[in-house]
């Protein structure tokens, strides 16, 4: 008997299976990765060529979807997104809301105090005041998807105020829908972020769906709130939107799995035992491939710590936003106090989850080994609900295989260089890309007591876009520099380690020094006239000269000067140089410091960027590495002015997030978060 057009595909229903196949191709149009473009497209071309001459009208709609994304996203024009381009509100409305938001942090600020930036993330989303160190604990002990506002969140609250007003008497069905106009007021208010509307869409849905007393598939619930966000296309790009979507399908394949295979085998204890800590097994498996691409570690520990502090932020989710909402001071106060054990709690479950050794693994897969991962994830979700599960546990099976053979491939050949300004806040990281995809990585970022700029930012980054690093160079031996350089070393094993050799008291350095004696990585030191070539990539070393480092007391006056060619254009790396060592090279090397693009000195102080030196660089960018509202103020005011009038198109890491700058050797392109722009050839 033929199956009825309701009929599910691979175990989920139509709604689920369309809306994968849109987000799908969304996912291959804005991959970095051309390949994949091309491989999505040919598929998708090949599928409504299939479902043409076999008239399987099925095939050929849901090839028709995964087209369409490819469409739009290859369409879509390289620009930021701003917060509510996201929301439903109109964007006259946008303002209104944005300074309520405002509002909202600024009472958080005075009611939290020093808890403020942990209560901002939970409550509004915001998670700029949280440091690196805080994320990166939160992802070893498997807890990260609990730093910011997502579904979890938005659901907890939605409960906790239907029950409150369950509890007054109103009904349930009033009750449901005064609920949802306050989950999508407060959704509003926080600027509609993907992973809270995707929640707030599939509680109406469900919520609708109860009232009507019409029982709907989870799976359709759950394909419509996911659909809903992609009003913005970007935001199927967003780590927040995809943890939300992947985490909650693996929460409703693990109902599937209790359902079927648990319940008929097991009862008592061991289905209460089992009903606890299956969610948080499959949920953490599920979302692996995107911890593993955005923070290059696998928490081990994860399933465990879900287990011990989702009781918690159950609890602390609705005290905060009460504490938020209560209009009198004096009672959100003494709501927002009662909340701080509960908040010393839930970071002390991240901290000792944390510290567990081996609690955490580093991984480093490039985006092609990812994306298979995530292929498996999804089709062992679909084999948890199907009824026949041989089909997609096979594909689960190929895609895995596929993951491990990947790696053993060579890199293609690229016809473009880029230099890539990684965003490792008041610290220095610039990785140059050559033609055949390895990596020349210039400084490492800082380090703090929990980890460094290396593993939670440089290491993720590089491995995601695959090749090998040929070569570490390091300016100088100051913590923002070389802080990330020894967990570096040892993750990716370059082949030379480049220290201008000014010997300096901090661990870091020593650290760096001796994994490289351990990994067999070759140390030398600079020394003005060498150079180091590698896949057509030419980097020439202006200084520092021994005789001049000799008499110096300070590291930054040491740092290690390199001229980076590639065809016609250049690109000037200064370390931290200050207007001492600016003079040295301005009377000793001048004609080697023409530069197309320029890495400021010393994250813009006012100490570097001389206007002889500059003058003498006559750069057409400058490329500034700086922390968001650091405490040294950098970049100085007057640099910046500096670099304007020299001509220079300044790129900051605090207002543009990390910066690549490419080129064909003659005509240099600019990418950030804010756009593309390209400098024509001279």
């Amino acid at each position: 008997m033929q199956k009825p057009r309701t009929a599910i595909l691979l175990g989920v229903p139509l709604i689920a299976t369309a809306c994968l196949a849109y987000a799908a191709g969304l996912i291959a149009g804005f991959a970095p990765d051309h390949r994949i473009t091309v491989l999505v497209a040919t598929v998708s071309a090949a599928a409504v060529i299939h479902g043409l001459l076999t008239r399987k009208w099925y095939t050929l709609a849901v090839a028709a979807l995964l087209a369409s994304g490819l469409a739009v996203a290859l369409t879509e024009p390289p620009k930021p997104i701003h917060r509510f381009t996201r929301s439903v509100a109109s964007p006259d409305a946008a303002p209104a809301l944005e300074r309520v938001r405002a509002r909202a942090a600024k009472r958080i600020e005075r009611l939290f105090g020093n808890d403020a930036p942990m209560a901002k993330a939970l409550l509004i989303a915001e998670q700029q005041d949280l440091g690196p160190e805080v994320r990166q604990r939160y992802a070893d002990a498997g807890l990260v998807h609990m730093l910011s506002i997502s579904g979890l969140h938005v659901a907890i609250v939605a409960g906790a105020v239907e029950l409150l007003l369950a509890a007054m008497a109103l009904g349930r069905a009033r009750a449901a829908i005064l609920s949802l106009v306050i989950v999508w007021v407060y959704v509003a208010v926080i600027g509609a972020p993907a992973p809270a509307l995707r929640s707030a869409v599939m509680l109406s849905v469900m919520a609708s769906s109860r009232i009507a007393q019409r029982p709907t598939s989870p799976w359709a619930s759950l394909a419509i709130g996911a659909a809903i966000p992609l009003y913005e296309p970007r935001n199927v790009l967003s780590l927040g939107y995809q943890l939300s979507v992947v985490g909650m399908a693996g929460l409703t394949a693990s109902a599937s799995i209790t359902r079927r295979w648990i319940v008929p085998r097991i009862d008592g204890w061991k289905l209460a035992a089992s009903n606890q800590l299956l969610p948080s097994v499959i949920a953490t498996m599920v979302t692996a491939p995107l911890i593993a691409w955005y923070f290059g570690r696998l928490s081990l520990i994860g399933p465990a710590s879900n287990v011990l502090a989702a009781p918690v932020i159950t609890i602390l989710q609705p005290m905060l936003f009460l504490a938020m909402l209560v209009p009198v001071d004096a009672a959100a106060q003494f709501v927002a106090d009662g909340t701080v054990p509960l908040l010393r709690v839930f970071d002390g479950i991240a901290v000792r989850a944390a510290a567990v050794p081996h609690s955490s693994v580093q991984v480093t897969p490039s985006l092609i080994t990812t994306l298979l991962c995530g292929l498996a994830m999804v089709s062992l979700i679909v084999a948890a609900s199907a009824r026949f599960s041989a089909r997609p546990a096979l594909l689960a099976a190929l895609a895995l295989g596929g993951a491990l053979w990947y790696p053993l491939l060579p890199p293609p050949t690229r016809r473009e260089i880029e230099l890539h300004m990684l965003d490792v806040g008041q610290g220095d990281a610039v990785a140059f890309r050559t033609i055949r995809g390895n990596w020349i990585l210039f400084d490492a970022g800082r380090a703090w007591r929990s980890g460094d700029a290396g593993r939670s930012v440089i290491i993720p980054y590089l491995a995601r876009r695959g090749g090998r690093l040929a070569a570490f160079v390091l300016s100088h031996p100051h913590n923002d520099h070389v802080g990330g350089a020894a967990t570096i070393i040892e993750a990716l094993e370059p082949r030379t380690f480049h220290d201008p050799g000014f010997v300096a008291p901090t661990g870091s350095y020593a650290e760096a020094l001796a994994t490289a004696s351990r990994s067999g990585t070759r140390w030398s030191r600079v020394r003005p006239g060498d150079s180091l070539v590698v896949d057509g990539l030419t980097v020439r070393f202006l200084a520092p000269d021994s005789a001049w480092a000799s008499t110096l007391k300070d590291p930054n006056e040491a740092s290690t000067i390199a001229r980076v060619q590639f065809g016609a254009v250049r690109f000037l790396l200064v370390g931290d140089a200050e207007h001492e060592l600016e003079q040295w090279l301005v009377q000793n090397d001048s004609i080697n410091l023409r530069a197309d693009v320029l890495k400021v000195a010393h994250h813009g102080s006012s100490t570097s960027s001389s206007e002889r030196f500059l003058a003498a660089a006559r750069p057409r960018v400058a490329l500034i590495s700086v922390g968001r509202d650091n405490g040294y103020r950098h970049p100085s005011t007057a640099v910046v002015a500096r670099l304007a009038r020299s001509g220079a198109a300044v790129y900051r890491t605090d207002q543009f997030g990390t910066v690549v700058v490419s080129t064909d050797g003659k005509r240099i392109r600019v990418r950030a978060r804010d756009g593309d722009w390209e400098l024509a050839p001279q």
